[in-house]
């Protein structure tokens, strides 16, 4: 049986940034594992884009592997459309090599939220099968922990990559935090100098008070 893995992630950008972002993914400093990427088609049909991509990756080997690859560079086929009525970005990928060691597909769909129009969702869809008789279900293991850790670096990648691309939507966040900051500071500055002032008045309060009793 097929292994199966999905996620979610929530990106802090809106749909459009976040589709032009998705061509300038590469490189970034959590995708040194992809070694080059080609465009081998596109258009534009029914007012969607339909593209299709050949990539290069490598991943590391584990020991065991060694025996079914000998070489840890792959070739990824990527095909994608994109439909700004509805606002959907949606990609499958696969191996086109060592696929009978294994073989992982997936699909990424990013959507607007519905909860909040300036953020995107993307739901990731992987699959992951083997056809090495008395390795299979260890493959398949191995595979889907391998998918679900490069999910994660994709999401550093990608968040690396829109955090460059949109500055000014970083800044805004950071702008905030400083008006926050610069406020509290105030705050501060404003009781000790309440608390300063409360303690020369005391002393001569104290005195009147003493020279009335008198």
């Amino acid at each position: 049986m097929v292994k199966f893995y999905e996620s979610s992630t929530v990106f802090q950008y809106n749909w459009h940034q976040v589709a032009q972002a998705f061509w300038q993914r590469y490189p970034n400093p959590h995708s040194s594992h992809v070694l080059s990427e080609d465009t081998v088609f596109r258009e534009v049909r029914d007012n969607k884009l339909f593209t299709k991509r050949l990539l290069t990756k490598t991943n590391r080997v584990p020991k065991w592997g060694e025996r079914f690859i000998n070489n840890p560079k792959v070739g990824i086929i990527e095909e994608s459309v994109v439909d700004p009525k509805t606002r959907t970005l949606t990609t499958y990928t696969r191996n086109v090599g060592y696929t009978k060691v294994m073989s992982v597909v997936e699909k990424v769909v990013y959507r607007e939220s519905d909860d909040n129009p300036n953020c995107t969702i993307a739901v990731r869809s992987g699959w992951v099968d083997s056809q090495v008789f008395g390795f299979k279900h260890a493959i398949q293991a191995f595979g889907v922990e391998r998918f679900r850790k490069n999910c994660q670096q994709m999401i550093l990648g990608f968040n690396h990559v829109l955090s460059h691309l949109y500055p000014k939507h970083g800044q805004h966040e950071t702008n905030v935090s400083s008006e926050k900051s610069s406020v509290q500071e105030a705050k501060d500055k404003l009781k000790s100098a309440a608390k300063r002032a409360s303690d020369l008045v005391m002393p001569k309060a104290n005195v009147m008070v003493a020279s009335c009793q008198d």
